[in-house]
């Protein structure tokens, strides 16, 4: 304990706890809520902006101040929810953490966490809506509503569920062009707060603000991740967000194949593996994209991640590029499981001649996400042919063209 605290006495010690907790004397005004009425916040901010921090002080200030009982937790991923709403450092226990005598605790078994007056807190994931169904709550905190896989279906039963007293929620985002997202937006009831990574510049790291910057001021992606703002459709894409839209589902029928496709990386520091899962079926033999799981990580670490997509969706095989170090990938992946079975493609043609094809198939409406994969649409709806192809969208590609060699194509 510093000096300075060393010296004081306890009421002092206990001032000086309360200074430091104290929100109001720390935030910006717009991380605030609203005095006006509202049924939603929604906070349409950049990365850093200090979404996180803003939605684990509104519940502490429901619960500590508004004498709410039940609330509902949302993150995009149940380890999401969990590392971030929680554990994180701007997450729920660090926020409470000076809150005497009403510390919360969590508890994993009980996905909860739990304050001494009383007051729940219960975590829930855009990946598993059906789990929202049944538990009530005055208040709801959902997070990065714009990348849950399930979001239509988690929404729904999360507003069902919301009827307790005066029910409200708060909504943290970076935003992308999803239909729903919009209607919030414009509801009469919804107060919504934009915000972008600079402001909150003052407490980030000057290196990482400065190569972000860098990389993505001026481009369509910083103007979703670092401004905030909501686009429309890049109009030089093979891809549009209306088609995917269109043929999404959200359960695949039965599949004669299933494939894991793999487009790696040689380091962890740079650019992702793209590790997306496609499967083939139904009467009219369509295909599926089932999972996403791609990562920046070692290779060994992405080859793990690897295997386990194709023990999880049951696959046939993996599929992998071998223009990036393919005796480097069959080792690591072979390492990981020994006779996984794999299969190995060469790309003889540039990635728009490839791509093309499996672009006219999303036009066609054959191509079916099972759920949403937000940062893979991103990918696709942002790439122009002539850019360097992100990774998951090339993972994609092979995956898609790999179940397609019997049709009116072939892998380039």
């Amino acid at each position: 304990m510093p000096a300075t605290l060393n010296s004081k006495t306890p009421d002092a010690l206990l001032a000086a706890v309360r200074v430091a907790y104290d929100w109001r004397r720390w935030a910006r005004p717009e991380q605030l809520e609203p005095a006006a009425a509202y049924a939603i916040w929604c906070i349409l901010a950049g990365r850093g902006f200090g979404k996180s921090r803003t939605g684990a002080e509104t519940v502490r200030k429901w619960i500590n101040q508004d004498k709410v009982r039940r609330v509902h937790l949302v993150g995009r991923t149940s380890q999401d929810a969990r590392d971030t709403m929680i554990y994180g450092e701007s997450g729920i226990l660090s926020v409470c953490a000076g809150d005497i005598g009403n510390q919360p605790t969590y508890n994993a078994n009980r996905r909860s966490v739990f304050w001494p007056n009383g007051a729940q807190a219960v975590v829930f994931s855009g990946e598993t809506p059906d789990a929202l169904r049944g538990p009530q709550c005055e208040r709801w905190w959902a997070d990065e509503l714009a990348a849950w896989k399930y979001l239509e279906q988690t929404w729904d039963n999360l507003q069902f569920g919301a009827r307790l007293g005066q029910v409200r929620g708060i909504i943290t985002t970076t935003p992308r062009p999803v239909k729903l997202l919009r209607e919030i937006i414009a509801d009469a009831d919804t107060i919504t707060t934009h915000g972008r990574t600079l402001d909150n510049a003052a407490n980030l790291s000057p290196n990482a603000l400065k190569a972000l910057l860098r990389k993505y001021e001026g481009t369509r992606i910083g103007r979703q991740e670092l401004n905030a703002e909501i686009l429309d459709d890049n109009p030089n894409a093979l891809w549009h967000r209306a088609d995917i839209d269109k043929a999404r589902v959200t359960k695949a029928p039965d599949l004669s194949r299933v494939v894991v496709a793999v487009d790696p990386s040689a380091t962890s520091t740079g650019n992702e593996a793209g590790i997306v899962v496609v499967g083939q079926g139904g009467p009219l033999r369509e295909w599926y994209v089932l999972d996403d799981r791609s990562l920046q990580a070692s290779p060994d670490r992405w080859a793990q991640e690897a295997v386990a997509a194709y023990n999880r969706h049951k696959a046939n095989l993996i599929v992998y590029e071998t223009n990036q170090g393919g005796e480097m990938v069959r080792h690591v992946l072979l390492a990981k499981e020994p006779g996984v079975p794999l299969a190995a493609v060469h790309a003889s043609r540039g990635k728009a001649l490839r791509a093309e094809p499996v672009a006219a198939l999303y036009e066609q409406g054959r191509v079916h996400h099972v759920g949403a994969f937000a940062e893979l649409e991103d990918q696709m709806c942002e790439w122009e042919p002539g850019e360097t192809s992100p990774d998951r969208l090339d993972a994609l590609v092979w995956g898609v063209s790999y179940l397609s060699q019997s049709s009116s194509f072939a892998i380039g």
